[in-house]
């Protein structure tokens, strides 16, 4: 199923067994097979992960993202409330990606977990532990990475707002450093000033960055320059907190702050905090440089919703077979946007990192047939590379050579 995705990616199991009825029952019965596990399909793909990530230094990019499945009809068949409301019904995707820090290659799947909710409504959070909670995901995926990337050089793991959890820290593998957005002021051990934000508030301005913004939904890809402080903070243990944790955590904080106000949209505003010692600029510039390798995480689900797969349109009705789809999505998807990733050449991976070695003459080949006349026909990167396979997929996607960048749906 998984090379049938890859070669043909959509949500549509008749579509994707090419109209064969042997395939598309040998399809349906591994969707419904109880002895396979999503748990599973994710372990066999990050066994892969820790192979290519030996000796290599790893930033870990995890997220959580929705399935919107429908709502009364998929509420009948059993799948859970997503969403504010509960209106609609679906499943949720926490994925961890594993991208190289130096080039922003995606190395391969760390973690996936997809889940239904089910039972009736739960407990105030502050009558939970992190462990009774669904943010536990974040912390687990942390230790997972730690596991599947033990012979890596370094691990990063690089996670937005929600998973500002005081136990993050608290518990991290100490192999793994952590960068995550603030969400929670916070009360820090300060003389002057007890809480987070208004001590980063209080910060000099330390110097200037100048990066590229990509476009997201309602926002326009632009150039912007951030002004940025940094220093050395200690976090308190939150009046609620469980017995285990300890009393305080030491981290660094990275404030990042777009210098002028976009047209039409709000200036970025990032309060990073990091296990990494930073004690100066270049290690705040290197800080932000990996948070922003989160935006492959955003790519990520795209491609397996709208940009690629369209998984939101499967018309599976056991949510059970739908967490195994989903799960081998997760793990084909990852295939596509190392493809994507490495279109320019601007990666430098090898072939060998999304192919087989036997695919590699069967790409020189077509590769051959695909060449025009002049240069700009020419496929330009060097044979045995990822980016040598990913010009000849996106050619046989459709894409002329000469003008705009193929994407996930072009990538098949």
């Amino acid at each position: 199923m998984h090379a049938a995705l890859v070669a043909r990616p959509g949500s549509c199991i008749r579509q994707l067994a090419q109209c064969s009825r042997a395939r598309e029952i040998q399809f349906t019965r591994f969707l419904r097979n109880d002895a396979v596990t999503a748990e599973e399909i994710a372990a066999y793909a990050a066994e892969r992960t820790a192979a290519r990530a030996r000796g290599r230094d790893v930033v870990v990019v995890q997220d959580t993202s929705e399935l919107s499945l429908g709502g009364r009809r998929a509420k009948a068949n059993g799948y859970g409330p997503i969403g504010k409301g509960g209106a609609l019904r679906g499943l949720l995707l926490h994925a961890a990606l594993a991208v190289d820090a130096s080039n922003g290659g995606v190395i391969g799947l760390v973690d996936a977990k997809v889940w239904n909710r089910t039972g009736g409504k739960a407990k105030h959070r502050r009558a939970r532990t992190t462990k009774q909670k669904e943010s536990q995901r974040w912390l687990d995926s942390t230790r997972r990475a730690a596991e599947v990337l033990a012979e890596a050089a370094s691990i990063t793991v690089v996670s937005d707002r929600e998973s500002d959890i005081y136990a993050h820290f608290a518990f991290r593998p100490q192999t793994t450093h952590l960068i995550v957005r603030a969400c929670q002021n916070r009360r820090i051990e300060e003389e002057q000033i007890d809480l987070l934000f208004s001590h980063i508030d209080s910060l000099p301005e330390a110097g200037r960055l100048k990066v590229n913004i990509p476009a997201a939904p309602g926002r326009k890809a632009r150039s912007s320059e951030l002004a940025i402080r940094f220093s050395r903070v200690t976090l308190r243990k939150p009046l609620h907190g469980t017995a285990d944790l300890p009393d305080t955590v030491t981290l660094a904080v990275v404030d990042v702050r777009e210098t002028s106000t976009p047209e039409g949209g709000k200036p970025i505003h990032w309060r990073l905090l990091t296990t990494h010692p930073v004690t100066n600029i270049a290690d705040a510039r290197r800080t932000v440089d990996l948070y922003r390798m989160r935006w492959v995480v955003e790519e990520y689900f795209h491609t397996q919703k709208t940009g690629g797969f369209d998984i939101e349109a499967a018309d599976i009705s056991d949510p059970e077979a739908m967490i195994r789809f989903a799960a081998v999505v997760a793990v084909a998807a990852v295939s596509v946007m190392q493809l994507v990733k490495a279109r320019d050449g601007t990666t430098g991976q090898n072939l060998l990192e999304a192919f087989e070695p036997a695919d590699q003459p069967i790409l020189e080949a077509v590769s051959a047939k695909l060449e025009g006349k002049t240069e700009r026909q020419k496929n330009a990167h060097p044979k045995g590379s990822l980016a040598f396979a990913a010009w000849v997929i996106a050619r046989l996607g459709g894409w002329d050579g000469y003008y705009g960048k193929p994407g996930p749906k072009t990538m098949r």
